[in-house]
């Protein structure tokens, strides 16, 4: 684990490998240690940079809302204190968020992007009323909103069969601190729409998702990549692709690696 300090604030992320730079982002309620399989795998052949993002893991929280922005620029501070320059990012659900915020705000540093279970979409007023629905219940009951909160990540047929998996990811959440899970839900309910950085970039892109996703509806999710040069990738569970569909997402991202 190593560190940096942005704005007072402690910054924690791991260094593994040499080769292109791959950046791998966490979601929301997760930390850098949700890649501890994938990350030495892609290690074998790249310089992989797995970063706990603002409030979550060993990084510490900075306000009461940890915007999608300032996310992106932690990244920027943790790639230059690296001095890299160019990198392919992979975030999954909110990093997802920050990878495509990293993209607007430093185009130039992008190789490729993949949005694994994530979505380019701005929140429907709809999901911004559960943003603060779920703020109301994480004061009032912190340990059961975590738990039910990972639970629904995971479709209903593998629950059964990942339990052990599952538990493990529970115990993760439950390191993440009440201010960095409301900062957290405030940043993404306000995030913009970045659709269009899928249609106008020109760095190769991916969106991975999960057909009976119950965070990211399915169908509502994969248009988003009409009229773009992006990659579809679909998978027949849940929001947790990494788990759910872990030696398929493996050789997914290793070759689109491999094809930049």
């Amino acid at each position: 684990m190593k560190q940096i300090i942005y704005k007072n604030t402690a910054i924690s992320y791991s260094d593994i490998g040499t080769g292109t730079a791959v950046v791998l982002l966490h979601g929301f309620l997760e930390n850098k240690t949700m890649w501890k399989d994938l990350a030495p795998k892609l290690a074998e052949k790249n310089r992989v940079i797995s970063i706990d993002l603002l409030g979550h893991g060993d990084s510490d929280c900075l306000g009461y809302v940890h915007s999608m922005e300032e996310n992106a620029e932690i990244v920027k501070a943790v790639l230059s204190n690296l001095k890299i320059r160019k990198t392919i990012i992979i975030g999954h659900s909110m990093g997802g968020y920050v990878a495509l915020a990293f993209a607007e705000l430093y185009p130039q540093f992008i190789k490729g992007l993949v949005l694994l279970n994530s979505t380019a979409k701005e929140d429907s007023e709809e999901r911004k009323l559960n943003r603060d629905r779920a703020i109301k219940a994480v004061k009032q009951n912190y340990i059961n909103f975590v738990r039910m909160s990972i639970v629904n990540l995971f479709s209903e047929n593998n629950r059964d069969r990942l339990e052990n998996e599952i538990e493990k990811v529970k115990l993760e959440a439950l390191k993440t601190p009440l201010q960095g899970i409301i900062a957290s839900l405030e940043g993404m309910k306000i995030r913009k729409d970045r659709q269009f950085i899928l249609k106008e970039s020109n760095f190769p892109k991916m969106l991975i998702l999960g057909k009976k996703d119950g965070v990211l509806i399915y169908n509502e999710n994969m248009t988003q990549i009409k009229n773009t040069n992006a990659e579809l990738i679909t998978f027949p569970d849940g929001h947790m692709s990494h788990i759910e569909n872990k030696m398929d997402l493996e050789k997914v991202v290793l070759r689109f690696l491999k094809g930049i």
